[in-house]
C-alpha cells in the first residue's frame, strides 16, 4: 500500500509566531536574564590591536610572537561586536516527515527554528536563514527589528515541505562562507543522518560559531516494544511493516550509533549541539541549552 506525502505548511505562520512570542519574551525577561547574549560573547570578538600586557589581563590573549620579539608581554585586544548575527540553515529533507506521535519531526524542528528567530528579535540581533530543500534554496539575509524578523520567520515556516520523490537537499556550503559577517552564529537544523562531513565545514567552523539543532522522534531512539508494527517511511512514500525481530532491532541500534557518531564529529563540543524530542517542550530545552552554555563560559 502506497501513501503519498502531501506537503503541508502552517495555515497562518504569523499567528503561530505571535502565539510563541509571548512565551519567548517571558523566558528572556524572567528566566534567561541576558544569558542568551552572554553565551555568544567573550572569545567571539573582532581583533583590534596589540597592547602591553597588564596584571589581571587574560593570559589567553597574550601574543607570544610579539612578546618574544619585544622582550616583554603583549596581548591581543579585541572589540566586542555590538550585536549578534544569527544565520539559520534549515535542511529540509523528506525524512523529517516522520512522526510516531502527534507531531512530525519537521513540525517540531520548524517550531524550534521559529523560537530561535524570535529570541534573536527580542534581543535585538540580526537574524537570517537559508532554507535548503530538494527543489532549490531560499536565502533571507540577516535583518534587524521585530517586524522584519517576524516576516522572515513566517516565510521560513510557510515553505512547502519536500515530497519523498524529491531526494535530499543540497546545502550551498561555499556560498554560506560569505553569507554572514565573521564570528556570526551559524545554526544548522536538520535530521542529520549518518554521513560524511560536508566539504568546507572546517572553514565554516573557523569563520562562525557553529551549532547544530536536531529533533528526534521517540522511535529514533528505540523501536516500539511490540513484536510487529506498521510505520510510514517518508523517504519511500509508503507504509512498511516491521516484525520487531532481533535483526531489525540490531540494525536500528547500528544506525543510531552511526548517526550519533557523525553528529558528534560535526559538533565535538557537547554545548554546540542540541537534541530535542518531538515529545519535549522546545522552549524549555532552549532555556536549558543557553543556561548550560552560560555556565560553561563563566567557568573559563
Amino acid at each position: 500500500m502506497t501513501v503519498p506525502v502531501e506537503p503541508t505548511t502552517p495555515a497562518n505562520p504569523l499567528a503561530i509566531l505571535r502565539q510563541l512570542e509571548w512565551r519567548v519574551r517571558h523566558a528572556v525577561e524572567n528566566v534567561l536574564s541576558g544569558e542568551y547574549r552572554s553565551t555568544f560573547r567573550g572569545r567571539g570578538m573582532e581583533f583590534d590591536q596589540v597592547v602591553k600586557y597588564e596584571f589581571g589581563d587574560d593570559v589567553r590573549d597574550i601574543d607570544w610572537n610579539v612578546t618574544a620579539r619585544l622582550g616583554e608581554p603583549y596581548r591581543k585586544k579585541f572589540v566586542e561586536e555590538r550585536e549578534v548575527t544569527l544565520l539559520l540553515v534549515f535542511e529540509d529533507s523528506p525524512s523529517l516527515h516522520f512522526g510516531s506521535g502527534a507531531q512530525s519531526k519537521r513540525e517540531a524542528l520548524m517550531e524550534l527554528a521559529g523560537l530561535v528567530m524570535l529570541l534573536g528579535a527580542v534581543n535585538r540581533d540580526r537574524v537570517g536563514f537559508v532554507h535548503a530543500a530538494p527543489g532549490g534554496n531560499l536565502l533571507r539575509e540577516p535583518v534587524r527589528g521585530r517586524g522584519a524578523i517576524l516576516h522572515a520567520a513566517a516565510t521560513l515556516l510557510a515553505r512547502p515541505a519536500p515530497g519523498p520523490a524529491d531526494g535530499a537537499p543540497s546545502i550551498p556550503w561555499r556560498f554560506l562562507a560569505r553569507a554572514a559577517p565573521k564570528h556570526s552564529v551559524l545554526l544548522w537544523l536538520g535530521d542529520f543522518p549518518p554521513r560524511a562531513e560536508p566539504e568546507g565545514w572546517t572553514v565554516l567552523k573557523h569563520r562562525y560559531q557553529t551549532m547544530g539543532f536536531r529533533v528526534d522522534d521517540p522511535w529514533d531512539r528505540a523501536l516500539p516494544a511490540t513484536e510487529a508494527f506498521a510505520a510510514f517511511d517518508p523517504t519511500a512514500g509508503r507504509l512498511v511493516t516491521l516484525e520487531g525481530s532481533a535483526a531489525e532491532r540490531a540494525a536500528h541500534a547500528t544506525w543510531a550509533a552511526q548517526r550519533e557518531a557523525a553528529w558528534q564529529a560535526l559538533f565535538p563540543d557537547r554545548l554546540s549541539r542540541l537534541v530535542v524530542g518531538t515529545d519535549q517542550n522546545r522552549l524549555d530545552a532552549l532555556v536549558r541549552f543557553f543556561h548550560a552554555r552560560m555556565i560553561q563560559r563563566s567557568a573559563r
